[in-house]
């Protein structure tokens, strides 16, 4: 197993690493909206959180060899359902090629008032 960090994500808030390879497979942690930079939830609706996650775990997967067209499984977890087609609306510009199996779910809250947070699984390329 490897563990992966990336200078261009955020570090990880908890006792868990951003990613780890194993087995030719990428998993990475759930991502939330926070600059890299700061550590700092950035401000701005769903689908500028979204941006930042998406952003956030694409880094993550190019430091451990992959990208989002390797992805084949992703969990994503929304605050408030009513903000689901805007979530998707951003989600689909970055998933064009392949689209991968994903779960969306409502939960009551997130790490740092977040509105979403997304995980995936991918193939190391």
């Amino acid at each position: 197993m490897n563990v992966i960090n990336s200078n261009d994500a955020p570090a990880a808030i908890g006792p868990y690493s951003q990613a780890i390879v194993a087995n030719g497979m990428v998993y990475a942690s759930g991502q939330i909206p926070l600059d890299a930079q700061s550590g700092e939830l950035i401000s701005g609706d769903v689908a500028a959180q979204t941006e930042k996650v998406l952003e956030n775990l694409r880094s993550v997967l190019l430091t451990a060899g992959s990208d989002f067209s390797h992805v084949v499984k992703t969990t994503c977890f929304l605050i408030d359902m009513n903000d689901f087609s805007a979530f998707n609306e951003v989600y689909a510009k970055h998933f064009t090629s392949t689209k991968p199996a994903r779960s969306t779910v409502a939960v009551a809250d997130l790490p740092r008032g977040a509105m979403v947070e997304i995980e995936a699984i991918a193939v190391v390329v």
